[in-house]
């Protein structure tokens, strides 16, 4: 018995194969689109040209070898880097020391509010003992008053800490430091305390079954698990620490010792030699400090928008 093979017509391998461009949606008309998305498009850029354009406008100040900042409206009509070098070649205001400080002052700051705030959640989180909801609530209050109020009795302690311990007193970046450390150990506490009570007990449990004390499962396991608040702690503590002024102007007299908020000032305090040029120089270049901060801390900043509830 013989079988024939019919070979298959055109029509049927088209109908098979299918018709490019077959399975896609049809194009919306512009209305309909605008209604639905297109809109929302058209607000984030005008929310970024508006977040844009003062930095275009710092930048354009910058390059601007006039000095002030009615010269510069014109955006980028000028292009000198003149400003740019007075910021290292100048006597008087030493900006090197100053982004040196602000570095070591800002980093050091962040580690130990992270290690210290990090240290005390997970002790309002784990452990029960007598006064802990008294300790809580008075963090809580303690952040209602700002830290300006406390200026001068901090000068006045630190004059008198400088008499016994010149270290850690007036005129110390040390003693600044422990100034920072006190006054944001209390909202990044309560911060990282609810985000520890994210993470299930159980793995503390668990822990604790094979022969593990509080420190190694702290320093193994919980720090590990509560990254993307570290980061985010991190973050905002070395942000906050290089852009104060009030406190760094305070503590800090000599002009080796001070920050860049501090030291940038004085470009534009003096009464006849402002210079909004070299001013704007400095803050461009004050701002690679906290952006490329925020670059490597991306990925764990944007985790922990969503990761406390997956633990």
């Amino acid at each position: 018995m013989s079988t024939s093979t019919v070979a298959p017509s055109t029509s049927a391998i088209v109908t098979e194969a299918g018709v490019r461009g077959e399975g896609r949606e049809p194009r919306r008309p512009f209305k309909k689109y605008f209604r639905e998305t297109g809109w929302r498009h058209l607000v984030g850029i005008v929310v970024g040209v508006f977040a844009l354009f003062p930095l275009l406008y710092i930048f354009s100040a910058s390059l601007n070898p006039g000095g002030t900042l009615l010269t510069a409206n014109a955006l980028f009509s000028n292009f000198n880097i003149d400003s740019y070098v007075s910021l290292f070649t100048s006597s008087t205001h030493p900006y090197g020391a100053w982004f040196v400080n602000t570095l070591v002052i800002g980093l050091i700051t962040a580690v130990c509010t992270v290690l210290l705030g990090a240290l005390a959640a997970y002790s309002f989180s784990r452990m029960r003992f007598t006064g802990r909801r008294f300790s809580l609530t008075a963090l809580l209050v303690v952040q209602m008053f700002p830290q300006m109020l406390a200026m001068v009795a901090i000068f006045l302690l630190m004059v008198t800490i400088g008499d016994i311990f010149p270290a850690i007193g007036l005129n110390s970046q040390i003693g600044l430091i422990m100034v920072y450390l006190g006054g944001a150990l209390g909202a990044n506490t309560y911060l990282m305390y609810g985000f520890f009570n994210t993470v299930p007990a159980s793995i503390d449990e668990a822990a604790k079954i094979d022969g593990a004390g509080h420190a190694r499962i702290f320093f193994t396991i919980i720090l590990r698990l509560v990254a993307p608040i570290l980061a985010v702690v991190g973050l905002l503590s070395f942000i906050g620490t290089s852009s104060e002024f009030v406190l760094a102007s305070v503590i800090l007299i000599d002009p080796d010792k001070q920050t860049l908020a501090v030291g940038l000032y004085k470009f534009i305090s003096d009464e006849f030699s402002k210079n909004w040029s070299i001013f704007a120089a400095g803050a461009v270049l004050a701002a690679i400090l906290p952006v490329a901060l925020f670059l490597a801390l991306q990925k764990y900043i944007v985790g922990g928008l969503t990761a406390g509830s997956v633990k």
